[in-house]
């Protein structure tokens, strides 16, 4: 045993700690917080660097008039102010709030759905949970949005299908009434992250319960309302929450469906898109950093709202 373990050995016991003791474990754990310290090390400056460092640049450009090949030229809050009048800002605000109020919602559905039927002890589990898994995986990617393009295009997979039927189909990215509903159909798909979530939630949830209410003549969707719902809404607003999050930053989608346009007719552009389109397309990054800036308050309040309202519907244990 160490000569520290068996001096807290010895000052387990009754016996007070000398002032010599005191300061050898004193120094002891300073040479322990010295190491956790120097492990972390990287992430520190990984933080620093890639995360707080460019979010106070971005802060500060917000407030200057900035392109890029001049200095940035403080102008206060008239970035702010110009986006009170940006009509393609509101536009992409509403395109984003569809996008976020529709697809979440039918995401988690979808993955509930799953979960609960792969909660059944089906054959080979882990098999159906790694293929459900794989499209959140590469959801976001530039190859499935690439894919997206085609399967939705002209002459697309969805139209050779619903060929077989007689019926004439278009080119539903190219048509400004179904773009975004591809989109949402796009981000529903990526359902594998919060369906792996659910699916431990209800794994968590004690058999005693269904068995008692089947005893007592529930039947399945009883049981599935009454205590699987009510067990499970922590998980449900965790999933919530992070979705929200996850969807209000959507970006590649868009951009490999519309080509960079959020076309067509502004139908797919999404606030993220709009905002990468002012700071590398017009070079106006200074109005790009103030959209940057009003985009983490639209999730922070959205995140708040949900935080405040899950005391009326999540249940917990306590």
């Amino acid at each position: 045993m160490s000569a520290l373990g068996e001096l807290r050995k010895l000052s387990a016991g009754k016996r007070p700690q000398t002032a010599a003791e005191k300061a050898f474990i004193k120094k002891d754990n300073r040479r322990d917080n010295k190491a956790a310290y120097l492990f972390l090390l990287p992430w520190l400056i990984g933080l620093a660097v890639i995360t707080v460092g460019p979010m106070v640049a971005s802060l500060a450009l917000s407030f200057t008039k900035y392109n890029l090949l001049q200095a940035p030229k403080f102008i206060g809050l008239d970035n702010f102010i110009r986006m009170i009048g940006d009509e393609r800002l509101h536009n992409s605000l509403g395109v984003t709030f569809v996008y976020v109020f529709v697809s979440v919602p039918l995401q988690l559905a979808a993955a509930l759905a799953l979960a609960a039927l792969l909660d059944r002890g089906l054959r080979g589990l882990a098999i159906y949970r790694s293929v459900y898994y794989l499209p959140s995986l590469l959801g976001s990617s530039v190859a499935i949005a690439v894919l997206w393009k085609q399967v939705f295009g002209g002459e697309g997979l969805v139209n050779q299908f619903i060929a077989i039927f007689g019926i004439e189909g278009r080119s539903w990215i190219a048509d400004p009434s179904t773009a975004l509903s591809t989109l949402i159909t796009l981000n529903v798909w990526t359902f594998g992250a919060p369906m792996v979530i659910f699916l431990a939630g209800l794994r968590q949830i004690p058999v005693m319960y269904h068995e008692a209410a089947q005893m007592d003549g529930a039947t399945k969707w009883q049981r599935f309302t009454k205590i699987t719902l009510p067990l499970l809404t922590p998980i449900i607003f965790f999933n919530l929450v992070l979705q929200i999050i996850h969807a209000f930053q959507a970006f590649t989608q868009a951009f490999i469906v519309s080509g960079g346009t959020g076309g067509p007719a502004d139908s797919t552009l999404f606030y993220t898109l709009y905002l990468y389109n002012r700071g590398f397309s017009n070079f106006d990054m200074g109005y790009a950093s103030a959209m940057a800036w009003f985009l983490l308050l639209i999730i922070g309040v959205f995140t708040a709202i949900n935080f405040w309202a899950s005391k009326y519907w999540v249940n917990y244990d306590d």
